[in-house]
């Protein structure tokens, strides 16, 4: 067998590990072992590139894969489930980024020849670089570098001129099919300044949809850039990538009931309800008439949230279903599709905790659930238990399916403080009168709770 029909053997081998791991990932179930086969097929893609007939450097790829490996494993050991998100918003960006350093090295050593190929590794140094810029910006809005959302004047009319401006000059690099310095570096600086400026004036309530469109860029971005170097595991690992991000973030925009344009260049800042908003009196409540409510109730529904995420409070939260279960109570979970700050961050964190599958359920599962709820627990949610997503037509989140929290018997909201969320939209079902309000950092407030729950028994 020769040195090439190895190769594409072993790239053959990788393309099935990458789909069955994918599919493996579409349960929680089956998960950990499609990160396994995916990851088993990464590293048999890796190897076998060293059999590449005519390949060359193997000291310098070495060392990039000590480097890659080290951060890799570094990371992996000391970032927090709660800070997730912006690790898997700065990984997408480093996908998008490689895309783009590969096409721009090929165009630097006159590597790319031909229209589709030029075509193709013009369109993927476009995507892979606006993905790495952006998800530079959302890792930095995430970990808290950038606290607020930029918004340029005439932001959309700016993003637009950018973007065909951009493309004018992408196009102009297909057409010359010997492209100068000058047109590739002008190309490169605004595809990276295009990135940025989409994603400034995108705010929190946006972002998982925005991560999950900027991992389908930097599939596609990959899988242009293997056509053109004629790596099939490339290809194949882009195109799977690329579908499934761009599957997934169309659910999320669903979820949302926004299109995706309008994520992009009209984003959720909060601004849009300032001076109008739900009036009445939002009413408070203890640790312990909260903990009576839900001691004393047939069946409690959680919705956990972002606030829980950042409060670390899912181990206390299911101590606190455990000992409830153990006194007859009946506790379920409810996710919203865009819960958190990226995609399946909830879920991610209560099967840290040992959170059952079996009692974590989507919104379309668990919806009329509610009303036969003697407490909804809201956990550092807003916009997902909005009620004003169905009344309120001046609403920005108007249309966006939610979860029925406020059709429970009684609602606690676990909250920091009066102000609206992260999204900067005052919810409605703060001033209902079925809900009462808690106020605390999930932690604590739960902490409390297990002590006067334990109490009760």
């Amino acid at each position: 067998m020769t040195a090439k029909l190895l190769v594409d053997a072993s790239y053959f081998v990788v393309a099935v590990l990458f789909i069955l791991g994918l599919k493996a990932m579409a349960s929680p179930v089956t998960a950990r072992k499609g990160i396994v086969w995916a990851g088993i097929g990464m590293v048999v893609a890796t190897l076998v590139t060293f059999f590449t007939p005519g390949m060359q450097n193997f000291g310098l790829i070495i060392l990039a894969i000590v480097i890659g490996g080290v951060a890799a494993w570094w990371s992996g050991k000391v970032v927090k489930m709660t800070d997730m998100p912006q690790m898997v918003a700065i990984y997408n960006g480093m996908g998008g980024g490689a895309a783009a350093a590969i096409a721009a090295l090929e165009f630097a050593r006159g590597g790319v020849h031909g229209v589709v190929f030029t075509t193709l590794a013009t369109l993927g140094a476009l995507i892979g670089a606006v993905s790495f810029s952006g998800s530079c910006v959302a890792f930095a809005k995430l970990q808290g570098l950038m606290n607020k959302a930029w918004r340029l004047p005439a932001q959309n009319a700016v993003n637009i001129v950018l973007a065909l401006v951009t493309v004018l000059v992408g196009v102009g690099i297909v057409v010359s099919g010997d492209p100068t310095p000058t047109q590739i570096i002008t190309f490169f600086v605004l595809s990276l300044v295009l990135g940025v400026i989409i994603t400034l004036p995108i705010g929190g309530a946006d972002m998982p949809v925005v991560i999950s469109l900027f991992n389908a860029f930097t599939g596609l971005a990959v899988g242009f850039e293997g056509y053109v170097l004629g790596i099939p595991a490339l290809i194949i690992a882009g195109i799977v990538v690329g579908a499934a991000g761009t599957l997934l973030t169309q659910l999320m925009a669903k979820a949302m009931n926004r299109p995706i344009t309008n994520i992009l260049f009209s984003p959720i800042t909060g601004e849009a309800q300032a001076g109008s908003g739900p009036t009445g009196t939002m009413k408070e409540c203890s640790a312990m008439d909260a903990a009576s409510m839900m001691r004393y109730a047939q069946k409690v529904i959680i919705v956990p949230g972002y606030g829980m995420a950042v409060a670390g409070a899912q181990h206390k939260v299911y101590e606190m279903t455990k000992l409830l279960e153990e006194a007859g109570v009946e506790v379920k979970f409810a996710i919203h599709p865009v819960a958190g700050r990226m995609p399946g961050h909830m879920n991610v964190l209560l099967a840290e905790a040992g959170v059952p599958y079996e009692q974590i359920f989507d919104l379309e599962e668990i919806n009329e659930e509610f009303s036969q709820a003697d407490v909804a627990l809201v956990i550092g949610a807003n916009d997902v238990v909005n009620p004003v997503a169905r009344t309120d037509k001046t609403s920005p989140i108007y249309g966006m399916p939610i979860l029925n929290a406020d059709k429970a018997q009684n609602v606690i909201v676990i909250k920091r403080g009066k102000g609206a969320g992260y999204s900067g939209i005052e919810n409605a079902l703060f001033f209902e009168e079925n809900c009462r309000l808690c106020y605390g950092s999930a932690q604590g407030v739960v902490s409390e709770m297990i002590g006067h729950v334990k109490s009760l028994s």
